[in-house]
């Protein structure tokens, strides 16, 4: 079982940004020599009512240097919001960065405001997604590549700029729906699960990724990724009073930003927090966290946990409080599986 660390990028209003990159440096620098695998973040433009967030690129750039040997993963870039040429060269400058250490996550999207803000019309978002995907892996490969798009025309051009990676840096595309995970299955080296489903959820997913790789003629992916929402404390009842009102804080603002609308089987996050919790949340003792956790590789065969323990408004000390534990408690008993 590999392990890393998604970062929460975004914060409240008033919070100092300068001294919030600092502790996540002092994240990053935690799960290094406590000898984590990885450490992710995502991205989001234009956040509404009491947030802000720093920009994913440059952000894993920063982090880059105090990573050590660690994997640095986009989870994810909103691939349809951007020129697929300055995705292409972006990526790859940022494999370099990372001397060949990194994973291209990418993600449709689903928040109206940065549609609207790139000029992404219905109708067009998920051609957009795939034409643009299938022409930066092109442009990585091709000595010659000839494409005509209502956003991008390019004749008979050559990126000389490669990714380290040969051919690319692994492709993982995050998915919620049945139409994105047999694009995920189709269209990447594995399919990112995303925090939100249910353990129900995700076992008829799981149908429906394997019946699209059999379909599509690839074989289950040697590395399956999952992002968690995880806090780590002396037992439940503390974890649920220290992360609660963050994670629930978290949670209402995806349902503002209309998240549950584009999960399947009705979802709605309008919950208390414990019904929002139940088979959703990671929270407990390292023991309960372990059990909690067990399904996802027994079941599912989730061999790559990316935790989020930190979230918009929590104080930094609360998130090392629950990363000492995960460290010294929970990491060596993942290592085993």
């Amino acid at each position: 079982m590999k392990v890393g660390l998604y970062l929460t990028n975004q914060h409240h209003l008033t919070t100092d940004m300068v001294i919030a990159l600092d502790e996540q440096i002092s994240m990053v620098h935690h799960i290094r020599d406590y000898g984590w695998d990885s450490v992710f973040s995502g991205q989001h433009y234009l956040n509404e009512g009491n947030n802000q967030a720093l920009q994913v690129v440059p952000f894993l750039a920063r982090l880059i240097p105090e990573a050590g040997d660690l994997t640095i993963g986009l989870g994810i870039l909103l691939l349809n919001l951007h020129n697929p040429v300055y995705t292409a060269e972006t990526i790859a400058t940022l494999d370099i960065i990372a001397k060949g250490r990194l994973v291209f996550g990418v993600g449709l999207g689903y928040r109206a405001v940065e549609f609207n803000a790139f000029a992404v019309p219905k109708g067009v978002r998920a051609k957009r997604f795939e034409e643009y995907l299938t022409l930066i892996r092109k442009l990585w490969t091709e000595d010659s590549v000839t494409h005509n798009g209502e956003t991008c025309s390019l004749d008979n051009v050559r990126m000389n700029l490669r990714p380290v990676q040969e051919p690319y840096p692994p492709i993982w595309i995050a998915a919620n729906n049945e139409a994105a995970i047999k694009r995920a299955a189709r269209m990447s080296d594995a399919w990112m699960l995303n925090p939100h489903s249910t353990i129900k959820t995700i076992r008829r997913h799981m149908r429906i990724y394997r019946a699209a790789l059999e379909a599509a003629g690839k074989n289950f992916p040697s590395e399956l990724p999952i992002l968690k929402e995880v806090y780590c404390a002396k037992d439940r009842t503390s974890a649920l009073e220290k992360a609660g009102p963050f994670l629930q804080g978290k949670y209402h603002d995806y349902r503002r930003w209309g998240q549950d609308k584009v999960m399947p089987d009705n979802e709605n996050f309008a919950k208390t927090l414990s019904n929002l919790a139940r088979d959703r949340f990671i929270l407990g003792s390292p023991d309960d966290c372990y059990d909690q956790l067990r399904p996802y590789w027994e079941e599912f065969g989730i061999n790559h946990l990316l935790i989020r323990t930190h979230w918009a408004g929590m104080p930094a000390e609360l998130s090392f409080e629950s990363m000492e534990l995960l460290s010294k408690e929970l990491l060596p008993r993942l290592r085993a599986i």
